[in-house]
């Protein structure tokens, strides 16, 4: 993911053309004010690419945590080319936040090797709740529509 200096929302009028893609999200339902705005966010992107609506399988998982698994569930189906896991970690009073934050990328970075597949790591990590909005659609862009570009530039 970027930062405000460094945004992958301003290169998104160079968006893939890929109406063929069988793209999969899972989405986290913790922090659900942001994950379904990212979650809108890369659909919106995945619709300018010509992805088709029926080739997007979108499946939810209660937190963060459970990306990993919802991640590999679509990684393994044939019929899907590139999965967006989308969660959102806020951080907190205790190391709950650093267990789960790496727990969940080391997940998915192994899903990619183990599948040889995109599997995006679209998860906000903020400090508060206003960055993570910030964003979700606010000041710093969406970072669902960067994790859904990412996606299309790794499918073959």
């Amino acid at each position: 993911m970027s930062s405000a200096d460094k945004n992958l929302s301003s290169f998104l009028e160079k968006i893939p053309s890929k109406p063929n893609a069988r793209m999969g999200i899972v989405v986290s339902e913790w922090n659900n004010e942001v994950t379904f705005s990212l979650r809108d966010g890369a659909l919106r992107i995945l619709q300018m690419a010509g992805v088709a609506k029926d080739n997007i399988t979108i499946t939810y998982v209660p937190g963060s945590f459970e990306l990993i698994l919802g991640s590999q569930r679509l990684g393994q189906r044939e019929d899907i080319d590139a999965v967006i896991a989308i969660g959102c970690v806020i951080q907190g009073e205790t190391k709950h936040f650093d267990f789960i934050c790496e727990a969940v990328a080391n997940g998915i970075a192994n899903i990619n090797l183990k599948y040889n597949k995109p599997i995006i790591f679209g998860v906000l990590t903020p400090n508060n709740q206003q960055q993570a909005l910030d964003r979700a659609g606010g000041v710093h862009g969406n970072k669902g529509e960067e994790a859904a570009y990412t996606a299309l530039r790794m499918i073959d």
